[in-house]
């Protein structure tokens, strides 16, 4: 073992943002608070998803979400792991969540709010039942003092996050971040209590002929879609769908290929959330060297207009997204 190798198998998520922060000059530490609150909170939720079986907190919870989808009982309890270990952080203006219908307000501006934080508690979380991965997904955007509204403060572009990660919950525990140079990823060490790096710098690879969909609604799909997994067929590509979002692209990012969660005719705006699942997903694969679309557009460019505004997605290997972008010859192609 080298020891390039050896000093990075040590080197722990803090270590890393506070390496980050050095390269700021003008930085407080407040944004390394808030990566350690939500690494803690990984650590818990880690632990909850272990034990789930265990401790009888499977199923749904006998609540809905601000969408009217069924709350599993894990959601309950990730949310309030989140917001428990977010809250305390001084730096902090607003917390938003799938979970809850309106943002949470911490403080002012002008009494140190810095930073909003956005994030999906439990992505998956209804595969739980069967022992499915699941994950959290978050972004950190800078709070605008001179908007007074919470909702406003947040609809931000994705191309303005601070920093967008994920935790994945399966055989290992895997945290990956960016803070808008490149893409780390850090596994958690049980034993020591800290994500440890594994890799740096991740690259997404360019091709893979790999595609990952729920076919079983094909026949809502627009046109567009429709005509890329016919050529896609005819192609020789493989199929690998999970159904669990954290787990479908950190497969992606590790090896290639393309995800895409179409509009349909029962979703003719698309389902996943814009702000705290698409924005987050795309600047991660677009830090690695990915790409991220919504229909047409550049996901990262959508100026949001609400807090559970939804969206299509497209993102992963950027030959394998412009592929299934070459089949949308007119806008009508993107829509239901």
């Amino acid at each position: 073992m080298s020891p390039q190798q050896s000093t990075d198998n040590l080197f722990s998520l803090q270590s890393h943002i506070l390496a980050e922060e050095s390269r700021h000059p003008g930085a407080s530490g407040d944004f390394s608070w808030i990566i350690s609150a939500i690494s803690l909170a990984g650590k818990a939720i880690a632990h909850r998803v272990r034990r789930a079986r265990l401790e009888s907190v499977l199923g749904e919870h006998g609540t809905s979400n601000v969408q009217g989808e069924s709350q599993q009982e894990m959601d309950v309890i990730s949310n309030e792991i989140l917001m428990r270990c977010l809250g305390t952080r001084a730096s902090i203006a607003v917390l938003a969540s799938e979970e809850d219908q309106e943002p949470t307000i911490l403080r002012r501006g002008k009494d140190g709010g810095k930073y909003c934080v956005l994030f999906d508690p439990l992505d998956g979380s209804s595969t739980l039942d069967t022992n499915g991965a699941v994950g959290t997904i978050f972004t950190v955007l800078r709070n605008d003092s001179d908007v007074a509204d919470a909702e406003a403060t947040v609809c931000q572009p994705g191309s303005r996050q601070l920093a967008a990660g994920y935790i994945l919950y399966g055989p290992s525990t895997a945290f990956v971040i960016t803070t808008g140079n490149g893409v780390d990823l850090f596994e958690l060490d049980p034993f020591v209590g800290s994500f440890i790096l594994v890799k740096r710098s991740l690259r997404i690879p360019e091709r893979k002929k790999v595609y990952s969909v729920n076919e079983a609604y094909t026949d809502s799909f627009p046109a567009g879609y429709s005509s890329y997994l016919a050529w896609a067929h005819a192609n020789g590509y493989s199929s690998r769908y999970i159904g669990s979002l954290v787990g479908d692209i950190h497969r992606i990012l590790l090896t290639g290929g393309v995800f895409m969660y179409p509009p349909t005719t029962s979703h003719p705006t698309g389902k996943l959330r814009l702000l705290y699942e698409a924005n987050p997903i795309g600047m991660i694969v677009e830090q690695a060297g990915g790409r991220c679309l919504s229909g047409l557009e550049s996901t990262l460019d959508i100026v949001p207009t609400k807090l559970h505004q939804r969206v299509p997605l497209i993102v992963g290997s950027s030959g394998e997204v412009d592929a299934v972008r070459a089949h949308f010859k007119t806008p009508a192609d993107t829509m239901p």
